[in-house]
Protein backbone atom coordinates (compact mmCIF):
# COMPACT_ATOMS: atom_id res chain seq x y z
CA UNK A 1 0.00 0.00 0.00
CA UNK A 2 1.54 3.30 -1.10
CA UNK A 3 1.09 6.07 1.43
CA UNK A 4 0.79 9.82 1.32
CA UNK A 5 4.47 10.08 2.17
CA UNK A 6 5.29 8.63 -1.24
CA UNK A 7 2.83 11.00 -2.89
CA UNK A 8 4.33 14.04 -1.18
CA UNK A 9 7.79 12.92 -2.24
CA UNK A 10 6.59 12.74 -5.83
CA UNK A 11 5.13 16.25 -5.56
CA UNK A 12 1.54 17.50 -5.59
CA UNK A 13 1.93 21.23 -6.22
CA UNK A 14 -0.99 22.39 -8.34
CA UNK A 15 -2.53 18.90 -8.54
CA UNK A 16 -6.16 18.20 -7.68
CA UNK A 17 -6.14 15.60 -4.93
CA UNK A 18 -9.35 13.85 -3.91
CA UNK A 19 -9.33 12.94 -0.20
CA UNK A 20 -11.96 10.42 0.83
CA UNK A 21 -12.32 11.38 4.50
CA UNK A 22 -14.72 10.25 7.20
CA UNK A 23 -16.54 13.37 8.36
CA UNK A 24 -19.50 11.34 9.63
CA UNK A 25 -19.80 13.35 12.83
CA UNK A 26 -22.74 13.36 15.24
CA UNK A 27 -25.04 16.36 14.91
CA UNK A 28 -27.64 17.82 17.27
CA UNK A 29 -29.85 20.46 15.64
CA UNK A 30 -27.14 21.11 13.06
CA UNK A 31 -24.37 21.46 15.65
CA UNK A 32 -21.44 19.03 15.78
CA UNK A 33 -21.28 17.32 19.17
CA UNK A 34 -17.99 15.46 18.58
CA UNK A 35 -15.45 16.63 15.98
CA UNK A 36 -13.00 13.76 16.54
CA UNK A 37 -13.28 12.41 13.02
CA UNK A 38 -12.65 15.82 11.50
CA UNK A 39 -9.54 16.29 13.61
CA UNK A 40 -8.38 12.81 12.64
CA UNK A 41 -8.10 13.72 8.94
CA UNK A 42 -6.39 17.07 9.59
CA UNK A 43 -2.80 15.77 9.25
CA UNK A 44 -3.53 14.50 5.74
CA UNK A 45 -5.42 17.59 4.57
CA UNK A 46 -2.81 19.95 6.07
CA UNK A 47 0.10 18.07 4.54
CA UNK A 48 -1.44 18.15 1.08
CA UNK A 49 -2.44 21.82 1.32
CA UNK A 50 0.98 22.86 2.58
CA UNK A 51 2.54 20.98 -0.34
CA UNK A 52 0.47 23.05 -2.78
CA UNK A 53 -2.26 20.56 -3.68
CA UNK A 54 -5.78 21.60 -4.57
CA UNK A 55 -7.55 19.46 -1.99
CA UNK A 56 -11.03 18.09 -2.65
CA UNK A 57 -12.46 16.51 0.51
CA UNK A 58 -15.41 14.12 0.30
CA UNK A 59 -17.33 12.06 2.84
CA UNK A 60 -20.68 10.60 3.77
CA UNK A 61 -22.73 11.64 6.79
CA UNK A 62 -25.54 9.56 8.22
CA UNK A 63 -27.87 7.45 6.10
CA UNK A 64 -29.76 9.64 3.60
CA UNK A 65 -31.77 7.72 1.01
CA UNK A 66 -29.67 8.48 -2.07
CA UNK A 67 -31.05 12.01 -2.46
CA UNK A 68 -30.31 15.43 -0.92
CA UNK A 69 -31.54 15.83 2.65
CA UNK A 70 -30.64 19.04 4.55
CA UNK A 71 -30.52 17.12 7.83
CA UNK A 72 -27.44 15.28 6.56
CA UNK A 73 -25.58 18.13 4.90
CA UNK A 74 -21.81 18.23 5.29
CA UNK A 75 -21.82 22.02 5.56
CA UNK A 76 -21.29 22.01 9.37
CA UNK A 77 -18.35 19.62 8.94
CA UNK A 78 -16.86 21.80 6.19
CA UNK A 79 -17.13 24.87 8.41
CA UNK A 80 -15.49 23.05 11.32
CA UNK A 81 -12.71 21.80 9.05
CA UNK A 82 -12.04 25.40 8.04
CA UNK A 83 -11.89 26.47 11.69
CA UNK A 84 -9.39 23.72 12.50
CA UNK A 85 -7.27 24.50 9.43
CA UNK A 86 -7.39 28.21 10.15
CA UNK A 87 -8.21 28.87 6.51
CA UNK A 88 -11.37 29.20 4.40
CA UNK A 89 -12.83 25.96 3.04
CA UNK A 90 -15.08 26.15 0.01
CA UNK A 91 -18.29 24.13 0.13
CA UNK A 92 -20.08 22.67 -2.87
CA UNK A 93 -23.81 22.03 -2.49
CA UNK A 94 -23.72 18.97 -4.73
CA UNK A 95 -21.41 15.99 -5.25
CA UNK A 96 -20.58 15.86 -8.96
CA UNK A 97 -22.76 18.63 -10.40
CA UNK A 98 -22.07 22.25 -11.34
CA UNK A 99 -21.42 23.39 -7.77
CA UNK A 100 -18.77 20.71 -7.23
CA UNK A 101 -17.09 21.44 -10.54
CA UNK A 102 -17.09 25.19 -9.87
CA UNK A 103 -15.68 24.73 -6.36
CA UNK A 104 -12.87 22.53 -7.63
CA UNK A 105 -12.13 24.76 -10.63
CA UNK A 106 -11.89 27.74 -8.26
CA UNK A 107 -9.23 26.18 -6.04
CA UNK A 108 -5.75 27.66 -5.98
CA UNK A 109 -2.74 25.60 -4.85
CA UNK A 110 -2.95 25.07 -1.09
CA UNK A 111 -6.72 25.59 -0.91
CA UNK A 112 -9.39 23.12 0.23
CA UNK A 113 -12.97 22.41 -0.84
CA UNK A 114 -15.55 20.02 0.59
CA UNK A 115 -18.23 18.56 -1.66
CA UNK A 116 -21.68 17.64 -0.38
CA UNK A 117 -22.60 14.31 1.24
CA UNK A 118 -21.66 11.49 -1.13
CA UNK A 119 -24.73 9.51 -0.10
CA UNK A 120 -26.95 12.20 -1.63
CA UNK A 121 -26.17 10.28 -4.84
CA UNK A 122 -27.63 6.75 -5.04
CA UNK A 123 -24.54 5.58 -6.94
CA UNK A 124 -22.38 5.87 -3.83
CA UNK A 125 -23.95 2.92 -2.03
CA UNK A 126 -25.52 1.06 -4.95
CA UNK A 127 -25.23 -2.73 -5.06
CA UNK A 128 -25.16 -2.46 -8.86
CA UNK A 129 -21.54 -2.38 -10.06
CA UNK A 130 -22.39 -0.30 -13.13
CA UNK A 131 -24.29 2.37 -11.23
CA UNK A 132 -21.56 2.56 -8.60
CA UNK A 133 -18.86 2.67 -11.27
CA UNK A 134 -20.61 5.49 -13.15
CA UNK A 135 -20.69 7.61 -10.00
CA UNK A 136 -17.00 6.82 -9.37
CA UNK A 137 -16.20 8.00 -12.92
CA UNK A 138 -17.89 11.33 -12.24
CA UNK A 139 -15.99 11.71 -8.98
CA UNK A 140 -12.73 10.84 -10.74
CA UNK A 141 -13.28 13.75 -13.12
CA UNK A 142 -12.85 16.12 -10.17
CA UNK A 143 -9.25 15.10 -9.44
CA UNK A 144 -5.95 13.70 -10.64
CA UNK A 145 -4.95 11.73 -7.53
CA UNK A 146 -6.88 9.80 -4.88
CA UNK A 147 -6.00 9.64 -1.18
CA UNK A 148 -8.02 7.26 0.98
CA UNK A 149 -8.24 8.46 4.58
CA UNK A 150 -11.77 7.56 5.68
CA UNK A 151 -10.96 4.56 7.84
CA UNK A 152 -14.48 4.47 9.25
CA UNK A 153 -15.79 3.58 5.78
CA UNK A 154 -13.17 1.12 4.47
CA UNK A 155 -15.39 -1.87 5.29
CA UNK A 156 -17.98 -0.58 2.79
CA UNK A 157 -17.97 -1.48 -0.90
CA UNK A 158 -19.00 2.03 -1.89
CA UNK A 159 -18.10 4.03 -4.99
CA UNK A 160 -15.80 6.56 -3.30
CA UNK A 161 -14.13 3.87 -1.19
CA UNK A 162 -13.84 0.88 -3.50
CA UNK A 163 -14.38 1.88 -7.14
CA UNK A 164 -12.77 5.31 -7.30
CA UNK A 165 -9.20 4.30 -6.30
CA UNK A 166 -9.01 2.05 -9.39
CA UNK A 167 -9.60 5.08 -11.61
CA UNK A 168 -6.81 7.31 -10.24
CA UNK A 169 -3.31 6.96 -8.83
CA UNK A 170 -4.11 6.10 -5.22
CA UNK A 171 -2.46 6.38 -1.83
CA UNK A 172 -3.35 5.81 1.82
CA UNK A 173 -3.56 8.91 3.99
CA UNK A 174 -1.89 9.34 7.36
CA UNK A 175 -4.97 8.18 9.29
CA UNK A 176 -5.45 4.91 7.42
CA UNK A 177 -1.72 4.15 7.58
CA UNK A 178 -1.81 4.69 11.34
CA UNK A 179 -5.00 2.67 11.86
CA UNK A 180 -3.68 -0.32 9.92
CA UNK A 181 -0.37 -0.19 11.75
CA UNK A 182 -2.16 -0.24 15.10
CA UNK A 183 -4.51 -3.07 14.15
CA UNK A 184 -1.57 -5.20 13.05
CA UNK A 185 -0.30 -4.93 16.63
CA UNK A 186 -3.57 -6.53 17.71
CA UNK A 187 -3.38 -9.39 15.22
CA UNK A 188 0.14 -10.16 14.03
CA UNK A 189 2.60 -9.59 16.85
CA UNK A 190 0.60 -9.23 20.06
CA UNK A 191 2.30 -8.54 23.37
CA UNK A 192 0.77 -10.63 26.17
CA UNK A 193 -1.28 -10.80 28.28
CA UNK A 194 -3.78 -9.61 25.68
CA UNK A 195 -7.08 -8.46 27.19
CA UNK A 196 -10.17 -7.50 25.19
CA UNK A 197 -13.13 -5.55 26.57
CA UNK A 198 -16.33 -5.81 24.55
CA UNK A 199 -19.52 -3.90 25.28
CA UNK A 200 -22.31 -2.23 23.40
CA UNK A 201 -25.88 -3.24 22.82
CA UNK A 202 -25.97 -6.39 20.69
CA UNK A 203 -23.95 -9.56 21.06
CA UNK A 204 -24.74 -10.34 17.39
CA UNK A 205 -22.59 -7.36 16.37
CA UNK A 206 -19.60 -8.91 18.12
CA UNK A 207 -19.91 -12.65 17.38
CA UNK A 208 -17.45 -12.58 14.51
CA UNK A 209 -14.78 -10.74 16.48
CA UNK A 210 -15.29 -12.99 19.53
CA UNK A 211 -14.85 -16.02 17.29
CA UNK A 212 -11.59 -14.63 15.91
CA UNK A 213 -10.31 -13.39 19.28
CA UNK A 214 -10.68 -16.82 20.85
CA UNK A 215 -7.56 -17.64 18.84
CA UNK A 216 -5.74 -14.47 19.90
CA UNK A 217 -6.78 -13.11 23.30
CA UNK A 218 -5.95 -14.25 26.82
CA UNK A 219 -8.98 -12.60 28.46
CA UNK A 220 -12.29 -11.33 27.14
CA UNK A 221 -14.33 -9.04 29.40
CA UNK A 222 -17.99 -8.57 28.52
CA UNK A 223 -20.20 -5.61 29.43
CA UNK A 224 -22.96 -3.42 28.04
CA UNK A 225 -26.29 -4.69 26.76
CA UNK A 226 -24.64 -7.74 25.21
CA UNK A 227 -23.68 -9.04 28.66
CA UNK A 228 -27.27 -10.05 29.44
CA UNK A 229 -27.32 -12.64 26.67
CA UNK A 230 -24.23 -14.19 28.27
CA UNK A 231 -25.83 -14.11 31.71
CA UNK A 232 -29.00 -15.69 30.31
CA UNK A 233 -26.87 -18.40 28.70
CA UNK A 234 -25.63 -19.25 32.19
CA UNK A 235 -29.23 -19.68 33.30
CA UNK A 236 -29.60 -16.36 35.14
CA UNK A 237 -32.72 -14.21 35.22
CA UNK A 238 -32.09 -10.98 33.27
CA UNK A 239 -35.48 -9.31 33.73
CA UNK A 240 -36.36 -6.87 30.96
CA UNK A 241 -32.70 -6.31 30.05
CA UNK A 242 -31.63 -6.24 26.42
CA UNK A 243 -31.55 -9.87 25.31
CA UNK A 244 -30.94 -11.72 22.05
CA UNK A 245 -32.46 -15.14 22.70
CA UNK A 246 -31.45 -16.45 19.29
CA UNK A 247 -27.77 -15.86 20.10
CA UNK A 248 -27.74 -17.96 23.28
CA UNK A 249 -26.57 -21.18 21.54
CA UNK A 250 -23.65 -19.32 19.93
CA UNK A 251 -22.76 -17.65 23.24
CA UNK A 252 -22.73 -21.02 25.01
CA UNK A 253 -20.49 -22.46 22.31
CA UNK A 254 -18.02 -19.57 22.62
CA UNK A 255 -17.84 -19.89 26.40
CA UNK A 256 -17.16 -23.63 26.05
CA UNK A 257 -14.48 -23.01 23.41
CA UNK A 258 -12.90 -20.34 25.58
CA UNK A 259 -12.69 -22.75 28.51
CA UNK A 260 -11.14 -25.44 26.32
CA UNK A 261 -8.55 -23.00 24.96
CA UNK A 262 -7.71 -21.45 28.32
CA UNK A 263 -9.14 -18.07 27.33
CA UNK A 264 -10.70 -16.37 30.35
CA UNK A 265 -14.24 -15.08 29.84
CA UNK A 266 -15.08 -12.44 32.46
CA UNK A 267 -18.73 -11.49 32.99
CA UNK A 268 -20.36 -8.96 35.34
CA UNK A 269 -20.81 -10.02 38.94
CA UNK A 270 -23.17 -7.14 39.73
CA UNK A 271 -25.22 -4.68 37.70
CA UNK A 272 -27.19 -1.46 38.06
CA UNK A 273 -30.88 -2.01 37.37
CA UNK A 274 -34.03 0.07 37.02
CA UNK A 275 -37.60 -0.58 35.91
CA UNK A 276 -37.34 2.37 33.52
CA UNK A 277 -34.88 3.36 30.82
CA UNK A 278 -33.33 6.75 31.72
CA UNK A 279 -34.30 10.01 30.05
CA UNK A 280 -31.20 10.88 28.03
CA UNK A 281 -32.40 14.38 27.16
CA UNK A 282 -33.14 15.77 30.61
CA UNK A 283 -30.66 13.49 32.44
CA UNK A 284 -33.24 13.33 35.24
CA UNK A 285 -32.05 11.23 38.23
CA UNK A 286 -32.66 7.54 37.57
CA UNK A 287 -31.95 6.20 41.08
CA UNK A 288 -30.75 2.75 40.03
CA UNK A 289 -30.39 -0.24 42.32
CA UNK A 290 -27.31 -2.45 42.46
CA UNK A 291 -27.97 -6.20 42.43
CA UNK A 292 -25.92 -9.35 41.91
CA UNK A 293 -25.66 -10.39 38.27
CA UNK A 294 -27.54 -13.61 39.05
CA UNK A 295 -30.32 -11.80 40.96
CA UNK A 296 -31.79 -9.32 38.48
CA UNK A 297 -35.49 -8.81 39.32
CA UNK A 298 -37.92 -9.93 36.62
CA UNK A 299 -39.30 -6.39 36.20
CA UNK A 300 -35.92 -4.60 36.09
CA UNK A 301 -33.47 -3.75 33.30
CA UNK A 302 -29.69 -3.92 33.59
CA UNK A 303 -28.17 -0.61 32.46
CA UNK A 304 -24.55 -0.63 33.68
CA UNK A 305 -22.00 -2.85 35.36
CA UNK A 306 -21.90 -2.54 39.14
CA UNK A 307 -19.13 -1.41 41.52
CA UNK A 308 -17.78 -4.91 42.18
CA UNK A 309 -17.59 -5.60 38.47
CA UNK A 310 -15.71 -2.34 37.94
CA UNK A 311 -13.11 -3.45 40.47
CA UNK A 312 -12.95 -6.93 38.92
CA UNK A 313 -12.45 -5.59 35.41
CA UNK A 314 -9.78 -3.13 36.55
CA UNK A 315 -7.90 -6.03 38.17
CA UNK A 316 -8.14 -8.09 34.97
CA UNK A 317 -6.64 -5.23 32.97
CA UNK A 318 -3.94 -4.19 35.44
CA UNK A 319 -1.23 -6.61 34.25
CA UNK A 320 -2.17 -6.64 30.55
CA UNK A 321 0.43 -5.79 27.92
CA UNK A 322 -2.16 -5.16 25.19
CA UNK A 323 -5.77 -4.04 25.61
CA UNK A 324 -8.45 -3.58 22.94
CA UNK A 325 -11.75 -2.01 24.03
CA UNK A 326 -14.87 -1.69 21.90
CA UNK A 327 -18.26 -0.79 23.33
CA UNK A 328 -19.45 1.02 26.47
CA UNK A 329 -20.32 -0.84 29.65
CA UNK A 330 -23.71 0.80 30.06
CA UNK A 331 -25.88 3.74 29.07
CA UNK A 332 -22.97 6.15 29.51
CA UNK A 333 -24.96 9.05 28.09
CA UNK A 334 -26.75 9.28 31.45
CA UNK A 335 -24.62 10.14 34.50
CA UNK A 336 -26.24 7.47 36.67
CA UNK A 337 -25.06 4.77 34.24
CA UNK A 338 -21.69 6.16 33.18
CA UNK A 339 -19.52 4.81 36.00
CA UNK A 340 -18.89 1.40 34.40
CA UNK A 341 -17.61 2.94 31.19
CA UNK A 342 -15.57 5.47 33.17
CA UNK A 343 -14.01 2.66 35.19
CA UNK A 344 -12.90 0.78 32.09
CA UNK A 345 -11.44 3.94 30.54
CA UNK A 346 -9.57 4.71 33.76
CA UNK A 347 -8.30 1.14 33.97
CA UNK A 348 -6.82 1.51 30.50
CA UNK A 349 -5.05 4.67 31.60
CA UNK A 350 -3.76 3.03 34.78
CA UNK A 351 -2.16 0.11 32.98
CA UNK A 352 1.18 0.23 31.20
CA UNK A 353 -0.33 -1.74 28.31
CA UNK A 354 -0.59 -0.67 24.70
CA UNK A 355 -4.24 0.43 24.69
CA UNK A 356 -6.57 0.71 21.71
CA UNK A 357 -10.05 2.16 21.93
CA UNK A 358 -11.94 0.68 19.01
CA UNK A 359 -13.96 3.57 17.67
CA UNK A 360 -17.71 4.08 17.64
CA UNK A 361 -19.44 4.64 20.97
CA UNK A 362 -16.26 3.83 22.92
CA UNK A 363 -14.38 6.71 21.32
CA UNK A 364 -17.36 9.02 21.85
CA UNK A 365 -17.55 7.94 25.49
CA UNK A 366 -13.88 8.72 26.10
CA UNK A 367 -14.38 12.27 24.89
CA UNK A 368 -17.85 12.76 26.39
CA UNK A 369 -16.70 11.62 29.83
CA UNK A 370 -13.79 14.06 29.83
CA UNK A 371 -10.77 11.80 29.36
CA UNK A 372 -7.64 12.99 27.58
CA UNK A 373 -7.75 11.00 24.37
CA UNK A 374 -4.02 11.48 23.89
CA UNK A 375 -3.42 9.43 27.04
CA UNK A 376 -4.57 6.27 25.25
CA UNK A 377 -2.31 4.35 22.90
CA UNK A 378 -4.74 4.83 20.02
CA UNK A 379 -8.38 5.78 19.54
CA UNK A 380 -9.74 4.38 16.32
CA UNK A 381 -12.09 6.37 14.11
CA UNK A 382 -13.83 3.27 12.79
CA UNK A 383 -15.72 0.96 15.13
CA UNK A 384 -17.17 -1.31 12.45
CA UNK A 385 -14.00 -1.24 10.36
CA UNK A 386 -11.85 -2.10 13.39
CA UNK A 387 -14.06 -5.04 14.32
CA UNK A 388 -14.14 -6.43 10.79
CA UNK A 389 -10.35 -6.14 10.55
CA UNK A 390 -10.01 -8.07 13.81
CA UNK A 391 -12.41 -10.68 12.44
CA UNK A 392 -9.91 -11.28 9.66
CA UNK A 393 -12.23 -9.99 6.94
CA UNK A 394 -10.99 -8.34 3.76
CA UNK A 395 -11.99 -4.68 3.89
CA UNK A 396 -12.91 -3.37 0.41
CA UNK A 397 -11.42 0.09 0.96
CA UNK A 398 -8.07 -1.30 2.09
CA UNK A 399 -8.00 -3.86 -0.72
CA UNK A 400 -8.59 -1.06 -3.23
CA UNK A 401 -5.64 0.91 -1.86
CA UNK A 402 -3.39 -2.14 -1.92
CA UNK A 403 -4.10 -2.93 -5.57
Amino acid sequence: MKTIDALLAEGVNGKRVFVRADLNVPLADGTITDDGRIRAVLPTVKALAEAGAKVVVASHLGRPKGAPDPAFSLRPAAERLGELLGAPVAFAEDTVGPAARDAVDGLQPGQVAVIENLRFNAGETSKDDTERGDFAERLAALAEVYVGDGFGAVHRKHASVYDLPAKLPHYAGHLIATEVGVLKKLTDDVKRPYAVVLGGAKVSDKLGVIDHLLEKADRILIGGGMAYTFLKALGHEVGISLLQEDQIPAVKEYMERAKAKGVEFVLPVDVLVSPDFPDLKTKAPANPTTVAADAIPADQEGLDIGPETRKLYASKLADAATVFWNGPMGVFEHPDYAEGTKAVAQALLDTSAFTVVGGGDSAAAVRTLGFDENAFGHISTGGGASLEYLEGKTLPGLAALEN
